[in-house]
């Protein structure tokens, strides 16, 4: 598997949903004379529509589906039953494929594509999984992965990197992609973004009938695998060089659980 750093409880290459930033589903393309440049574009890129953040998305996202293996057996099953009719968000269809990789990680995207890795697959159980991939879609909603991904794109634009391939409007070149992709899959995001896309993740779990623990119970999980040794607690390492204090944030979902429960 292609060695993206992607980031748990984060989005590569996401973008923001219709009228939270992205734009979804009606990428078309975009402006050869904006994408594909240098220098010039670095300043730009903050103020990339939506159009083009979400046509980011959609080159992104198929690059990452070519360079990894997709699970179309037991864990893509799994999913689905997971995820058994939520179809859309906010009007938004949805998609939803397996890597398999050990690694401990999932993102959503901006397209309505939700990827999930098996190695998250492997320590979650079903209340878990959901309240992630519900975190995920709070960066999405709460516009933090469209300015993940503006940066990306002006870091790559001042390398030089940018551009776009043979008379296709709008189309860049896979480096290009690809190295924006790296860019953003290592962006942080702050404290209060976390404490704020967890929260989405509480209510998603709950929305679509399961434990209001689930998000507790998923961070507590991935503080617990990052104290084990050995190859698993590597794998939740990475995400946790981009999602600190996650013991903090546990403590917070449990006593806003337990909250309700009163």
């Amino acid at each position: 598997m292609k060695s993206y750093r992607i980031s748990v409880l984060a989005a590569i290459v996401a973008a923001s949903f219709a009228a939270t930033g992205c734009g979804i589903l009606n990428s078309g393309q975009m402006d050869a004379g904006y994408l594909a440049g240098a220098a010039g574009n670095a300043i730009k890129a903050a103020t990339l529509s939506n159009a083009q953040v979400i046509e980011l998305c959609r080159q992104s996202v198929a690059l990452m589906d070519s360079e990894n293996k997709v699970n179309n057996g037991a864990y893509k099953t799994r999913l689905d039953r997971v995820m058994a009719g939520i179809t859309e968000v906010e009007g938004v269809k949805l998609n939803l494929k397996v890597y398999e990789t050990s690694e401990i990680n999932a993102f959503a995207c901006g397209d309505g594509s939700i990827r999930v890795y098996s190695g998250l697959m492997d320590v979650m159980d079903d209340d878990q999984l959901i309240a992630i991939i519900g975190h995920e879609i709070g960066h999405v909603m709460h516009k933090d992965t469209k300015t993940a991904m503006q940066r990306a794109y002006a870091a790559a634009a001042a390398r030089g990197v940018v551009a776009a391939t043979g008379g296709t409007v709008g189309e860049l070149a896979k480096s290009s992609i690809g190295d924006i992709a790296s860019s953003f899959v290592s962006a942080q995001f702050s404290q209060k973004q976390e404490f704020a896309a967890d929260e989405y993740g509480y209510e998603f779990a709950i929305k679509h009938g399961h434990s209001p623990y689930s998000m507790a119970t998923a961070l507590e999980k991935l503080v617990s695998l990052s104290k084990s040794g050995g190859a698993t607690a590597s794998a939740v390492a990475k995400m946790f060089s981009s999602h600190p204090d996650s013991a903090l944030r546990a403590q917070k979902m449990r006593a806003k659980a337990d909250a309700l429960k009163k």
